[in-house]
């Protein structure tokens, strides 16, 4: 199984490239929080808050901040966090989803509609673009010297995967959103390590764009990103190896 996830990648190396340490880690934060007031602090039962964790490992989080959000999520006093999802199209008729979590709804809502705004688009109903992506479970794996790939690929084929790319310094693993879990667990028990396992929404089809105009999209994108309610941002742009290389 092979092929070319161009939006992982180029989501993994914005993520390897960005300087803004403190901003990743306030998203893995809120996430850790929401998990822990969910299904509790205890990530053995709590499959959710032990991904929330690997990422954060993942991303070379401290012990100690891991272990103040496991305790801000067990504080029933505290911040309560929603989580919501805006979408719209983008100028080319790109279209994005964007992925919040937030205390307060009507900030969030006005600053995500402000950028549709400014920059051309027009932010749509809740659900309207859902069609346009479909959820996939996608885990990022460092390649470790000594694998053996041919056992590892029978495991992953066996735990659902649909697809694996395999780098030269990483493996990703794509699975549908049915078999997350089951391939989450997998790795577990294999005490394979996870760099990062999350749900993405995945274009059924992209756009190609002149690079200008491609740039400019991405740029938007970061606009979005830099929101401190803003998770994930997802679109349908199609990434050429040259937007790849930039990045």
């Amino acid at each position: 199984m092979s092929g070319h996830n161009k939006w992982s990648t180029i989501k993994r190396k914005k993520g390897a490239l960005d300087a803004k340490r403190s901003k990743i880690f306030s998203k893995i934060i809120k996430e850790i929080t929401i998990a822990v007031k969910e299904g509790g602090s205890d990530p053995e039962g709590n499959p959710r808050l032990r991904m929330a964790i690997a990422n954060a490992k993942g991303a070379s989080m401290p012990k100690d901040n891991i272990e103040r959000a496991i305790n801000k999520g067990k504080d029933k006093d505290g911040t309560t966090f929603s989580e919501v999802t805006y979408e719209g199209y983008l100028p080319n008729g790109i279209a994005v989803l964007v992925e919040c979590t937030t205390d307060n709804t009507q900030r969030t809502v006005s600053n995500v509609r402000a950028i549709f705004n400014k920059y051309g688009g027009n932010m749509g109903t809740t659900g309207s673009l859902s069609f346009l992506f479909e959820r996939k479970g996608i885990f990022i794996i460092p390649k470790k010297s000594g694998m053996s790939m041919d056992e590892f690929e029978l495991e992953m084929i066996d735990a659902g995967a649909e697809d694996i790319e395999i780098e030269e310094n990483t493996i990703t693993v794509t699975t549908s959103m049915e078999d997350f879990g089951k391939m989450q667990k997998k790795l577990e028990e294999l005490e394979i390590e996870v760099e990062n396992a999350e749900l993405q929404r995945i274009p059924n089809d992209t756009v190609n764009l002149e690079p200008e105009a491609a740039r400019k999209i991405l740029r938007i994108v970061d606009l979005f990103e830099d929101d401190d309610d803003v998770q994930k941002v997802f679109h349908n742009l199609e990434i050429t190896d040259d937007l790849m290389d930039e990045e």
